[in-house]
């Protein structure tokens, strides 16, 4: 792991209820414009500008000592691409699932939250519309836009329910500039 830089914590607080988790969600990077991609869209790859921004995401997240208990990825080659790149400062392993590249609703979720034994604080690395619903219906609001290369967190009970998360922050990918490489 990277050095921490001076003045940066992570808001890693500890989990203090046993049915409370962090739900880290990070919609894949960019990937170019899916029309003029001529392959099939599940081997659409990160753009340039989309592999800048999971690098410098995944130093930033290394630097302010970020540490998932579980990471978890759509097979979709811009999702997977994403988490790799993400997660190579952290040291830690990436799961697979298709769960997060077909729909999913709170309800599927929870059972793939419980299938990978309850983690406390989950990194899912996925897509959209998915992304921006789901954390739209945590947290009870009506629409929540979730960018390409965005990473949030909401803090909820389980089982997860409509309404009864908080959205604790979101770090969109235009936040982290160059001055985040080293």
């Amino acid at each position: 792991m990277r050095n921490r830089r001076p003045g940066w914590t992570c808001d890693d607080r500890a989990v203090h209820a046993t049915d409370e988790i962090q739900l880290h969600l990070l919609r894949h990077a960019h990937a170019g414009d899916p029309r003029k991609w001529n392959g099939p869209d599940s081997d659409r790859p990160l753009s340039e500008k989309g592999r800048l921004q999971a690098v410098r995401l995944g130093l930033f997240l290394a630097d302010i000592g970020f540490l998932p208990d579980l990471i978890m990825s759509s097979p979709l080659v811009r999702a997977l691409e994403t988490a790799r790149l993400v997660v190579t400062p952290l040291g830690l392993p990436i799961v697979v699932t298709n769960a997060l590249a077909a729909p999913l609703d709170l309800e599927s979720l929870d059972r793939l939250l419980a299938g990978a034994g309850n983690p406390r604080r989950p990194l899912l690395v996925g897509h959209d519309p998915d992304f921006s619903m789901l954390a739209a219906e945590l947290v009870g609001v009506s629409e929540l836009h979730v960018r390409k290369g965005t990473l949030l967190r909401i803090d909820t009970p389980r089982p997860l329910d409509a309404g009864s998360g908080l959205l604790r922050w979101l770090l969109p990918p235009d936040l982290l500039t160059a001055g985040t490489d080293g």
